[in-house]
């Protein structure tokens, strides 16, 4: 039990995870969340009576014989969540008692707008079983999204208004904070609670990974009614993949000639480690590697003037070769536990002991085509299988790089030809030659199953690498 505070509330609203929130709330020992327990329409739950012996019709003729009774609950502390148009009569109560923990849950009001009128369409307000998903367009109403969020932001004012004049703070916490254990960890530090959680609840699922633009019925009315305006930062590309920090054990530092490469994984790591040790005429495993950060700071130190590279591939090519790599083969490369789950329980139609003679061309690309669909809801957290660094985005793997240090040259493969040797010129390298061709380990080349079905999978998953970085259709 909490020594600081006698209970807790969730400020959120409908459709930023709340539920994701008190499902972990609740797998920590000492903590109970007990629903909306000022919901008008309902008590805790749909179709419950009461809320620890509290019924509804009890409820509304005395509120707060509820918090009294979540203050009461035997051996934990207890709490609820509450949204703007819960019960106001409890409201001044909750905010100015300092006993009370507030946590405070906020999303982009555009992307709680959609996901709240796709449940509507719908009637999914939950997602346990991905293949039970339900699909719906959002119709975007103009006047109804502008309503939307002039409630949401009146009662956020209401809330620092109510804590700036009692000299309180609460724990806040984005959308994006929900899947990290570390934060879930530290909320329930600062509740009292002493025993960490190892791992989050991934039961729920997310609903609806896509673009906004995908999830509307009426795009050109949502762009006209947002033209102009980017206040909630709207036009983003959304990203459901969990942040990724800066994996510097996997840098690569030169053994005399000071240049530093960031790798992302799924390119062309090898050749690059290959055609540095030639610059300084060592072996690979004389380059400098698996660094710490403060080994990191280091070496950049003891190397003025040094430059930090990474290299980029089409995400195309990039997903095709993990495929191929990871997922297709059965050798000592692959990763056997993901190959069998996906396999057993997503049923991709891969050829148990690895490709053959017997194994086509339709055949790859079905199976290719088959985890694509898979990488849909993995990249959007809704597969219990983890978002390996080979196909994660590498737009996401720059934003980890960033938590360090950002490479100041980002270089495509499809120019390293040329990029590399020049860079290592200025670094006094005269003599330098351009990096070995990446060996492709697969059946078939990409361009012999390459479609516009294909494009357009791709395209949708890594859309943030596209429009980041620029990237072209890919045409082999």
């Amino acid at each position: 039990m909490s020594e600081q505070f006698d209970y807790f509330v969730v400020f959120a609203e409908m459709r930023t995870g709340s539920n994701f929130l008190e499902s972990n709330l609740n797998a920590f020992a000492g903590l109970a969340c007990y629903g909306e327990a000022f919901n008008p329409y309902f008590i805790g739950f749909p179709n419950k009576d009461d809320l620890l012996g509290v019924t509804q019709e009890q409820r509304e003729a005395d509120p707060f014989a509820v918090i009294r009774k979540v203050q009461e609950a035997a051996g934990v502390l207890g709490g609820f969540r509450y949204f703007h148009d819960h019960d106001p009569r409890v409201l001044d109560e909750i905010l100015q008692n300092e006993r009370c923990a507030k946590i405070i849950l906020t999303r982009n009001p555009l992307e709680s707008y959609i996901s709240w009128k796709i449940a509507q369409a719908t009637g999914q307000w939950k997602l346990t079983n991905i293949k039970k998903r339900k699909e719906a367009l959002a119709h975007f109403d103009e006047k109804e999204f502008a309503q939307h969020v002039e409630a949401l932001q009146a009662f956020q004012m209401t809330l620092l208004a109510g804590l700036q004049k009692s000299g309180q703070t609460a724990f806040y916490l984005a959308y994006e904070d929900l899947k990290d254990l570390q934060v879930m960890n530290g909320l329930a530090k600062w509740l009292g609670v002493t025993e960490p959680l190892e791992a989050l609840d991934d039961r729920l699922k997310r609903q609806n990974p896509a673009p906004i633009e995908a999830k509307v019925e009426n795009p050109e009315i949502l762009e006209r009614a947002l033209s102009g305006r980017d206040q909630f930062n709207l036009s983003r590309t959304p990203n459901f993949e969990p942040r990724r920090g800066a994996a510097v054990p996997g840098y690569v530092a030169g053994a005399k000639t000071p240049l530093l490469y960031l790798p992302v994984r799924g390119g062309p790591v090898e050749e690059i480690k290959t055609w540095m040790a030639a610059l300084d005429s060592v072996s690979v495993e004389d380059l400098i590697g698996n660094m710490k950060q403060k080994q990191l700071r280091q070496w950049k130190r003891g190397n003025p003037g040094f430059r930090s590279f990474t290299v980029l591939r089409h995400p195309a090519l990039r997903v095709h070769e993990v495929f191929c790599n990871r997922i297709l083969s059965n050798g000592r490369q692959s990763y056997g536990a993901i190959r069998s789950t996906l396999m057993r329980r997503f049923k991709l139609p891969l050829p148990p002991n690895g490709p053959d003679e017997s194994y086509g061309l339709d055949q790859h690309r079905a199976a290719f085509t088959a985890f694509l669909d898979f990488l849909q809801s993995n990249l959007a957290e809704q597969t219990s299988v983890r978002i390996d660094a080979e196909w994660a985005s590498q737009s996401q793997i720059l934003s980890g790089f960033a938590e360090v240090s950002s490479p100041d040259l980002i270089l495509r493969e499809d120019e390293i030809a040329l990029d590399l040797p020049a860079l290592a010129q200025k670094m006094g390298c005269q003599n330098a030659v351009a990096p070995l061709p990446a060996l492709m380990r697969s059946p078939f080349a990409l361009s012999e199953i390459w479609n516009e079905d294909l494009e357009k999978s791709v395209a949708s998953l890594y859309q943030r690498d596209y429009i980041g970085f620029g990237f072209k259709p890919w045409n082999g």
